[in-house]
């Protein structure tokens, strides 16, 4: 029996309310349904069983549909300049359940696979574009499509699919859920801290928050090794060096855990010292120069501000291991960030980053492009009205620093004087995964639904423990994850930490 089918007889478990097949128009007849500044372009049922469907605009060419559904697409005018592109996926057998699903970096791209994992689940899945379409498109420039991207396209997706289920279904969803990792953390977020009343929970994993800053640590971390110019520069550290850096890592710092099995599970306690592998007239190959010393310690220490405050967390060391330099070190400027400082915050499309200092990070975080920054504390009408939040973050992760997922959790026990905020929101740090998933460690537990998760219970799968946790009051104390060679791991909720105690990790105060 395949991992997804399990998942599903949990999730039967503790439904209230099963209604299945009882939709009461025909899947075509939802082009008819009138919404506010909505067109429905089309509506058409698809038998599933893993089909291969085309998709519109120029992120991808096909997509998968697992599920049996009932799949709509539609485009709602949020203003007179900017729109959204959405579907709903719905499916044949609804559980009574809302889902809407985030995005990924600046594409404006609907995330297919996450719709269809959440289809596969009984869920109605939404999702958008996020007001543009793909990396290129020269909208982005715009401000109003700025502010669909930074806060408007998860609330639109939420306010209308919601109609479209009730249309469709002839009854309003029980719940309402968000599924998003990366960028879509980071809306997740926002979600909770602008519109509290979208979802009833939320998973929002590698939250990309604090934005503006992160933005520019990314091109940070490309000029310590010499990008833009990094043909000329002393400081670029080329791929097979790479591997040298990543070994020495490890031989430093693997062992602090009790066990060395190529995972660094608590980062913040490696203080890697590149000094040892500067080159010497006894030492010329597996080596660095002094420049390319230097430029690894930048890289691992926190960005700081021109008054020595912290701007953003530090990369992680560990995720050399992970490959890490493929997205961050290749001598060019991370372009996720080149798109977001050329096309939004400057509106300069030949911009030279040899010119990007910290007055260029501190210019972004003031001008702050639709109010993207997304870091505010105040959770507490989310809390309020009972939402649950849970946020994961790989400890290797190679695109954003797991630091700030730690940071962010900080600001909101500070912001709203809660010592533990166990009540409402739950943050799991993931040893050896990297970005959303992947890597070394026990990095697969139903965020996205890949088969490697082998855990079929709420234990294993964090989009059914937070359903659980919303429906049931199971809060949930650890997550089981799973790795490439089926090895399991308990992830801890912060501040818990895993500890060693010689035969298998222990989540301690």
């Amino acid at each position: 029996m395949s991992w997804i089918l399990d998942p599903i007889i949990s999730l039967i478990n503790y439904v209230p309310d099963v209604s299945q097949d009882s939709r009461p128009i025909p899947c075509a007849a939802l082009q008819t349904l009138r919404l506010e500044n909505t067109v429905i372009t089309t509506a058409t049922h698809i038998p599933g069983d893993k089909v291969l469907i085309k998709v519109p605009g120029s992120c991808s060419g096909a997509a998968l549909v697992t599920a049996s559904i009932c799949r709509v697409h539609f485009i709602v005018n949020t203003t007179s300049t900017s729109r959204v592109h959405a579907e709903a996926w719905l499916p044949d057998e609804w559980y009574g359940r809302f889902l809407g699903v985030g995005n990924r970096g600046v594409g404006g791209c609907i995330d297919y696979d996450m719709i269809d994992y959440g289809s596969s689940l009984h869920f109605a899945a939404v999702g958008s574009d996020n007001g543009h379409d793909g990396n290129d498109d020269p909208s982005f420039a715009e401000p109003e499509v700025v502010n669909d991207f930074a806060f408007r396209a998860v609330h639109v997706e939420a306010v209308i699919g919601k109609q479209i289920v009730e249309a469709y279904y002839g009854r309003p969803h029980s719940k309402s859920y968000y599924l998003g990792c990366s960028t879509g953390g980071r809306q997740g977020i926002q979600a909770a801290l602008r519109y509290p009343e979208d979802f009833d929970g939320i998973l929002a994993g590698a939250p990309a928050v604090d934005w503006n800053h992160l933005m520019g640590w990314m091109v940070m971390l490309g000029i310590y090794i010499g990008a833009p110019n990094a043909a000329t520069s002393p400081s670029v550290i080329l791929f097979e060096l790479w591997e040298v850096v990543a070994a020495e890592i490890m031989k430093q710092c693997d062992a602090l855990d009790g066990v060395e099995d190529g995972i660094i599970t608590e980062p913040d306690d490696c203080h890697f010292k590149p000094s040892v592998l500067l080159c010497s007239q006894d030492k010329t190959t597996d080596c660095l120069t002094e420049p390319q010393i230097a430029a690894l310690e930048k890289i691992y220490q926190p960005l700081l501000g021109s008054k020595k405050e912290l701007l953003y967390p530090r990369y992680d060391p560990g995720t050399a291991v992970m490959g890490g330099w493929l997205l961050y070190f290749r001598g060019d400027i991370m372009p996720m960030s080149d798109i977001w400082y050329k096309t939004v915050v400057l509106k300069d499309p030949n911009f030279d980053f040899s010119n990007f200092n910290l007055s260029t990070i501190a210019l972004a975080e003031k001008v702050n492009p639709g109010g993207i920054s997304t870091f505010d504390g105040d959770l507490s009408a989310f809390k309020k009205r009972g939402g649950k939040l849970i946020t994961y973050h790989g400890r290797a992760d190679t695109g954003i620093a797991s630091g700030i997922s730690k940071r962010y959790y900080n600001l909101v026990a500070e912001t709203m004087g809660m010592r533990n905020l166990d009540s409402f929101y739950r943050l799991f740090l993931v040893p050896g995964m990297s970005h959303c998933m992947g890597g070394r460690g026990a990095a697969y537990f139903g965020q996205f639904g890949f088969e490697t998760n082998a855990v079929n219970t709420t234990r294993g799968n964090i989009l059914l423990a937070l359903v659980d946790w919303v429906e049931n009051g199971a809060a949930p104390d650890t997550i089981v994850g799973t790795a490439y060679d089926g090895t399991q791991r308990s992830h801890c909720r912060f501040p818990q930490k895993s500890v060693w105690d010689g035969e298998k990790f222990n989540c301690q105060v």
